[in-house]
C-alpha cells in the first residue's frame, strides 16, 4: 500500500463567495474556470477558514461578501487568519434580469464567486477598527437625538389627545425647558393618564442623561491626539463645529481614498438618480444611495455657513433666485464639501473668501 501524497494547491487561486445571513452562510468555491463546491454552514469565520485551509492548503484564496447587517467583523476575523477578504456593496454586483427573478442564497454566493474570479467587483473601503469603534459612538449619539425628538413629539401628541393646551407663555423655543417640564409634572390628569404621561417623561429624562454622557465622551475624543489636528482644520471652515467635524472625520476616515472630488461627492450623496435610455432621459431627484448621516451633516453645516461666509451667502442667494431653496442649499453643501476636501488634503486652515 502506497502512502498518499499530501494536498498542495500552491500557485492556484480559489475564489469564495459568501452569502451572509444571521443563522447560516451559503458558500461557493470556484477556480477561474469551474465551480468546486457550494454548501451551507454555520455563521462562523473560524469554521470557514479551517475548512479552506484543510481542503486547499497552499492556495491563494480570495473571499467576498455583501455589506449588510453584520458589519466588518467577519472580514476582520478572516483577515486575521491570513485570508484576502473583501466586502462589496450589493448594488455594485452586476445583475441580470434572470438573477433578479431567480434569487436564492446558493445563486447569490455563486454570483459573488463568479464576479470575484473575473475581477469585475468594486470593493468598499474597510475602515480601521478604531474608526469603526468611534464611528459607532457618533452614530449612537444620532440615534439618541432621534429618540429624544420622538419622545418630545409623543408628549405633544398626548397633550393634544387629552385636550390639554400649552400655555401661551411657553414658546416653541422654551418647550421642554425646566419650567415646561415642571408644568408637565404638575398637570392634573384623570385616572391613569397621569401615569401614561409620567412614563413618557421618564423615558425623555433617561435619553437626555444618556445624551449628556455620550457628548462628554465625544468631546474628549475630539480633543485626543489622534483627532485634534484634523478637527482644528475642519473647524476653520465656516459652519462646521466640533460635532460636525467629528462626524465628517469619522465617516470619511481618509480623504485620500477618494480618487477625486466627484468620487467624494458621489459617496456623500450629492448626485441625482438618472434613468436614460435611447433618446429618453429623466432625473429622479437626489440619490438614496449615499452616506445619509454625512449628507445631513453637510446640509446642516451649509445652513450655518451661508450666514458666516460672504462668498457662500452670495452664491446661495444667486442660486435661490433660479431654483427652490432646498436645491440651492444642496449646491452650497456640495461647495462646502469641496472646502472640506481642500483643507484635509492640503492640511491648511481655511481662509474665508471675500466678495469683490
Amino acid at each position: 500500500m502506497t502512502q498518499g501524497k499530501k494536498l498542495d494547491f500552491g500557485g492556484q487561486s480559489i475564489f469564495c463567495g459568501i452569502d451572509v445571513h444571521k443563522k447560516s452562510w451559503s458558500v461557493c468555491l470556484r477556480t477561474a474556470d469551474r465551480e468546486l463546491q457550494c454548501y451551507t454552514q454555520n455563521p462562523d469565520p473560524e469554521l470557514l477558514s479551517d475548512r479552506l485551509n484543510k481542503s486547499y492548503p497552499g492556495a491563494s484564496i480570495q473571499l467576498v461578501y455583501e455589506a449588510g447587517f453584520s458589519g466588518y467583523w467577519t472580514q476582520q476575523k478572516l483577515s486575521c487568519r491570513g485570508f484576502d477578504c473583501r466586502i462589496v456593496h450589493a448594488s455594485d454586483v452586476p445583475q441580470t434580469d434572470k438573477n433578479r427573478r431567480f434569487k436564492t442564497d446558493p445563486a447569490d454566493c455563486r454570483k459573488l464567486a463568479w464576479e470575484l474570479s473575473k475581477g469585475s467587483l468594486n470593493f468598499i473601503h474597510i475602515p480601521q477598527p478604531i474608526t469603526i469603534e468611534n464611528r459607532s459612538l457618533v452614530r449612537s449619539r444620532e440615534q439618541l437625538v432621534k429618540d429624544q425628538t420622538r419622545y418630545k413629539n409623543r408628549i405633544h401628541s398626548f397633550l393634544d389627545f387629552m385636550g390639554v393646551a400649552v400655555p401661551e407663555n411657553f414658546t416653541k423655543s422654551t418647550h421642554f425647558s425646566r419650567a415646561f417640564l415642571k408644568w408637565l409634572e404638575q398637570l392634573d390628569l384623570p385616572g391613569h393618564s397621569r401615569a401614561a404621561l409620567k412614563v413618557k417623561l421618564s423615558m425623555l429624562e433617561a435619553i437626555r442623561g444618556q445624551l449628556l454622557e455620550v457628548n462628554r465622551v465625544l468631546k474628549a475624543l475630539a480633543k485626543s491626539d489622534a483627532y485634534q489636528k484634523q478637527m482644528g482644520l475642519l473647524m476653520t471652515i465656516p459652519g462646521i463645529g466640533w460635532l460636525s467635524a467629528l462626524i465628517i472625520f469619522t465617516e470619511l476616515e481618509d480623504i485620500r481614498r477618494f480618487k477625486n472630488f466627484d468620487h467624494l461627492a458621489s459617496y456623500v450623496g450629492f448626485k441625482p438618480d438618472i434613468y436614460a435610455s435611447a433618446e429618453k432621459s429623466s432625473v429622479k431627484g437626489i440619490t438614496h444611495h449615499c452616506n445619509h448621516l454625512l449628507r445631513e451633516t453637510m446640509v446642516e453645516c451649509a445652513w450655518m455657513a451661508i450666514s458666516k461666509d460672504p462668498a457662500l451667502t452670495q452664491s446661495y442667494y444667486q442660486l435661490k433666485g433660479r431654483m427652490h431653496y432646498n436645491k440651492a442649499i444642496l449646491r452650497i453643501a456640495k461647495k462646502l464639501l469641496n472646502r472640506v476636501r481642500f483643507v484635509l488634503i492640503n492640511e491648511q486652515p481655511y481662509q474665508i473668501e471675500t466678495v469683490s
